[in-house]
């Protein structure tokens, strides 16, 4: 790694560092300040951004991204208007930070409470999708946070211009310089480097696919909230209303297949395969959709691709879905705790057994009865936005707000107390 690139890295962390314990006792009037001038300096150089974003889109076609790929890198004038609503609605939010959790009295008169406080330095490592500069910094910035941010090179002109013009309208509302900082470079090892920056980052959050998540693995000594990978399935039961199982499946695969929370996997009881496989197919394969099926359900549509192992855990982000006869609710259970990644999982079923069962057993950040994987998002769930959808268990699970971007810490009040 060049020693230039890495000696402005540790400089970007030092900023980071120093303007965190700003923001740590910012009050909410400042930050709500920002957040909403962040908000409407996205809207007023719409052109500019676009400019840029076609530049990446560009280069990306040159290097031979795929249709989903270039979907998600995607800006245009509803999407820049998104991330601006999206910075405002976060404005909107509680402040978490000061919030008094419990507060209780011991039998030696001492008052204990906990309260919500900031993490500190918080650094995200993301792929393709520009708007996550806006929304990650500005969840930081509200939970009061320092950020460092790493987009992907096919994003780089994009992400330049969002966090240039959001980090500037910040500070001339009286937000210190370092609260919003982009690492301005190509090189893949300045991600391996943030992986390593102890002395200031608090916690790093990746939010990208299968090689993201190894080397982060393999190389982080930061602590880190795993995001991103989505495997997700969507179960067809017995009991299902097909009129219900066909626009669930439908939006499932086909409304946005390049994000995480897009089905991979089409699971359906074998009661209803007959009835359900052929017209559910069809519907998709008209949608351009390539089906990958088992030998089972090929015997009820003969033509479509046979599906091999490893398809069972691919995360497509893309026009294509496996599909598989199971003979019980419990084959569905094992079948996604098997291959799935612990993000979204559907059932589609008017039997409360059934439901619950699967609601219960099934272990992943968002479990869904007769609704769409599509809605695990936090935008969609109150959260204004989101810095990721953590499919681990600590310290988050799920999608990622304000809450999720906060630590607590111990508040003791004595009167000459001694031990």
């Amino acid at each position: 790694m060049d020693s230039n690139l890495q000696a402005l890295m540790l400089e970007q962390g030092r900023k980071a560092r120093t303007a965190a314990r700003y923001l740590a006792t910012a009050s909410t009037t400042i930050k709500n300040d920002a957040l909403m001038a962040m908000a409407n300096t996205l809207e007023a150089n719409i052109l500019e951004l676009l400019k840029a974003n076609q530049v990446d889109l560009e280069n990306g076609r040159e290097q031979g991204l795929t249709a989903a790929l270039l979907e998600r890198l995607t800006l245009d004038e509803v999407r820049v208007k998104d991330m601006a609503q999206g910075l405002r609605e976060i404005a909107a939010l509680p402040d978490p930070v000061g919030e008094v959790l419990a507060m209780w009295r011991r039998p030696n008169g001492l008052e204990v409470g906990r309260i919500r406080t900031p993490i500190g330095v918080v650094g995200i490592i993301y792929e393709s999708r520009p708007n996550v500069t806006a929304d990650a910094a500005g969840l930081c910035l509200k939970a009061g946070n320092a950020i460092l941010l790493r987009g992907g090179e096919e994003a780089l002109n994009s992400n330049r211009v969002i966090a240039r013009l959001i980090a500037d309208a910040a500070v001339k509302c009286g937000i210190p310089e370092g609260s919003i900082q982009l690492v301005d470079s190509e090189d893949r090892e300045a991600a391996v480097f943030m992986m390593k920056m102890n002395d200031y980052l608090d916690v790093l959050i990746p939010r990208g696919g299968k090689g993201l998540k190894q080397a982060v693995m393999n190389n982080a000594t930061v602590p880190y909230i795993m995001t991103g990978m989505g495997n997700c399935h969507v179960y067809v039961d017995e009991y299902a209303d097909l009129n219900k199982a066909h626009p669930i499946v439908f939006n499932a695969k086909v409304q946005r297949p390049s994000v995480c929370n897009a089905a991979e996997t089409l699971l359906v009881h074998a009661a209803v395969a007959q009835d359900f496989l052929p017209s559910m197919i069809k519907e998709l394969e008209d949608a351009g959709v390539e089906i990958r099926a088992c030998e089972r359900s090929r015997k009820i549509v003969s033509h479509v691709k046979a599906a091999v192992p490893e398809d069972w855990d691919t995360e497509y982000l893309d026009l294509i879905l496996t599909v598989k006869i199971v003979d019980s609710v419990e084959e569905a259970i094992k079948h996604i705790n098997t291959h799935g990644t612990g993000h979204s999982e559907a059932i589609v079923s008017q039997d409360y057994s059934n439901v619950r069962r699967f609601m219960a057993a099934v272990d992943a950040a968002a479990v869904y009865a007769n609704a769409s994987t599509r809605f695990t998002d936090g935008n969609v769930f109150g959260f204004g936005a989101e810095m990721g959808i953590s499919t681990q268990k600590l310290h988050a699970r799920g999608p990622m707000g304000l809450q999720e971007l906060t630590t607590t810490k111990f508040i003791v009040y004595g009167d000459g107390h001694t031990r």
